[in-house]
């Protein structure tokens, strides 16, 4: 009995001994990951950054990302291993406990020839956690922390355009040009061109375009395109259309541009409006015009012709000397006279 017991009692302290250099796990409940921005544009970089919350001296950090969309730039705070869509770092302070950390990093760049919205995300997962002094191990965080990015580029106004070379002929066929543009416009499934008209009293306004299956269409009365709308965006943008300004009378007359957006209720994506003049063919003289919402035409004042208050001096009067030669020799013939008597 004696000896069972002793045996008993080694068996303890052999297990009291060997549980004594085993360090215990924990969550890591303080653990936070951040981006510098949500929004990237292409070309420029962002950083994901992984808060401890307290001081780790060893960690194995990785940080998936989308390498459609990214390309990996640099690390802060361990070795790392990119594996194309993955970052891999890796940290182990070899001071024995006098240089932990409390964050690590990871930058990367958006591709530069990315021209459309791009939602995306970055995942970072954690394994071989522990303290500075290595006594406390730390859950292996297997679960994906998500953080979510857009990396979409800066998108410029669409601007619209409406031009013609000479005059505006009132009731005939006037050749004009129809743009709209942007070196990098926002990105539309179903947008529409439409158009609106002012005229004078009376007077009535087409603009006719053709399509490719050689459909005339009158913008101002029924849109240019598809009625459901068509795609746009991207860089460079352009589309010009060939038109038939047709204006019944003499005078000014107001068009206005719009481009809607068929998906958001015929929200107006860009809007100008154009004042334009139609003459007679008699009163017209030669000259261009390109028409904007800021550019209006102003009357030439006429020219004042006023009367002078005198008449300017055209030359010598040649009456004076003889009527003073004429007063000379009467006053002579009337001293002579006196003289007689």
């Amino acid at each position: 009995m004696k000896k069972i017991l002793k045996i008993t009692i080694a068996i303890a302290i052999l297990t009291l001994l060997l549980l004594s250099g085993i360090t215990h796990a924990a969550a890591l409940d303080t653990i936070n990951v951040e981006v510098s921005k949500t929004t990237v544009r292409p070309g420029e970089e962002v950083t994901v950054t992984v808060q401890f919350g307290q001081n780790l001296g060893a960690y194995t950090i990785d940080v998936s990302y989308d390498n459609n969309i990214f390309e990996y730039v640099g690390v802060e705070g361990g070795t790392e291993n990119d594996t194309g869509d993955k970052v891999k770092v890796v940290y182990h302070d070899t001071t024995g406990g006098t240089n932990p950390r409390t964050n690590m990093s990871v930058t990367f760049r958006a591709k530069s020839d990315i021209t459309t919205s791009n939602p995306t995300e970055f995942t970072v997962t954690a394994e071989g956690l522990s303290n500075a002094d290595a006594s406390v191990n730390f859950d292996d965080i297997t679960t994906p922390i998500v953080k979510n990015v857009t990396v979409e580029p800066e998108y410029k106004d669409y601007t619209l355009k409406l031009e013609y070379t000479g005059n505006i002929i009132k009731g005939k066929e006037n050749a004009m040009t129809l743009s709209y543009s942007s070196p990098m416009g926002h990105y539309y499934e179903h947008a529409r061109l439409i158009a609106e008209a002012t005229t004078p009293a009376g007077a009535t306004v087409k603009l006719l375009a053709t399509d490719n299956s050689r459909l005339e269409h009158d913008i101002i009365q029924s849109g240019w395109g598809d009625a459901q709308g068509f795609k746009i965006g991207g860089k460079d943008v352009s589309q010009i259309l060939q038109v038939r300004g047709i204006f019944s009378e003499v005078g000014n007359y107001g068009i206005t541009l719009k481009l809607i957006d068929r998906d958001n209720s015929d929200q107006v994506i860009a809007q100008e409006t154009f004042q334009i003049e139609a003459k007679e063919e008699s009163q017209t003289t030669p000259g261009g015009n390109t028409l904007d919402n800021t550019q209006t035409a102003k009357p030439v004042e006429p020219v004042k012709n006023e009367t002078p208050n005198q008449l300017p001096k055209t030359g010598e009067n040649i009456y004076i000397p003889i009527i003073i030669v004429l007063v000379g020799l009467i006053s002579c013939y009337a001293y002579y006279n006196r003289k007689q008597k």
